[in-house]
């Protein structure tokens, strides 16, 4: 009985040990995110460089390295370098494509490197210790809810779409299936924009040349509601009476702060969530722990009542 109580205490001893050292030993973290194109990404690249410093003034032990890209093979061979040429054993990444990095991050795990996934799923969850993104579900349920409110359940509502995407699909079928609970508004017309203000813009004029009456736009993203803004305008349209983006822009949500005409509400969907993926992956492995598999963080519906709680004045976006 001494000699299995004796063992037993051994391989306790040694647990402990082995755990202490992974905690202490120190994380190298490779950031792979998309290089600011547009305002959103802008965001992600501030954000990540906010991380960045904090977190290393406050562990000695964490080496953070960040790398961006404006192209999936670009991403993929900065993936290898950051594993070849600085070592990492840690890596938080926000893929520019699902399915072309899947196996280029699947290399890394395989190789022992603990993979966050933020926001653009992999098409092989495998491929991932943890994946960290906003609420695609609300984004679309928060807006088609408060239009329905807004218009008194009767209107007619053209979409903006973002690009084709598992993330877009989410967030349009959110919006039907809370826009069903309104019989009285109808969806005139349902468009790619591809989150940029541009095609947004374009695709705006289309919709205020084809339809005589339209009472509110679900612009799906702050950037093309801003296309969105500007077609409207030149157009002279007064029959619109909202439109609603998504993600919680600084320009957006200062527009709800001032009582803008037409921007009166928005959902949060921050760029923040790459350094809320970053402390998370971080603190969790210097203390050589996981984090849960999926973390999702809440979208919220912005107003005037709550939207100084949102406006960060430094954010690019």
């Amino acid at each position: 009985m001494k000699r299995i109580a004796r063992a037993g205490l051994f391989a306790a001893v040694a647990a402990v040990a082995a755990g202490s050292a992974l905690a202490a030993e120190k994380v190298t973290l490779g950031v792979a995110i998309p290089t600011a194109t547009h305002g959103f990404t802008g965001g992600i690249v501030w954000w990540a460089n906010q991380a960045k410093k904090e977190l290393e003034a406050a562990n000695p032990s964490l080496k953070i390295i960040i790398k961006t890209a404006g192209t999936t093979p670009e991403q993929a061979n900065q993936l290898q370098d950051m594993l070849v040429v600085n070592k990492i054993n840690t890596l938080v990444i926000f893929p520019l494509e699902s399915a072309s990095l899947t196996q280029p991050v699947m290399q890394l795990k395989n190789k022992g490197v603990y993979v966050t996934v933020v926001d653009r799923g992999l098409t092989n969850p495998a491929a991932q210790n943890a994946y960290v993104a906003g609420d695609n579900t609300a984004f679309g349920k928060l807006p088609a809810e408060y239009l329905g409110r807004k218009l008194g359940g009767k209107g007619n509502i053209v979409v903006l779409r973002g690009m084709p995407s598992t993330l877009d699909k989410e967030r349009v079928d959110a919006f039907n299936a809370a826009l069903q609970a309104y019989p009285g508004i109808k969806v005139l017309a349902s468009q790619y924009g591809n989150w940029n203000r541009d095609d947004a813009f374009k695709v705006m004029q289309d919709y205020l040349t084809r339809f005589k009456q339209i009472d509110a736009v679900w612009a799906a993203d702050d950037d093309m509601a801003i296309g969105v803004l500007k077609a409207i305008d030149q157009a002279r349209r007064t029959d619109i009476k909202e439109v609603f983006g998504g993600a919680g822009a600084k320009s957006a949500v200062k527009k709800i702060i001032d009582g803008d005409k037409l921007i009166q509400a928005d959902v949060s969907y921050s760029p923040k969530f790459i350094y809320d993926a970053i402390k998370m992956t971080a603190t969790a492995r210097l203390k050589g722990e996981a984090l849960p598999p999926k973390t999702i963080i809440p979208s919220v519906l912005i107003t005037r009542d709550n939207a100084r709680q949102f406006y960060f004045a430094d954010s690019p976006y």
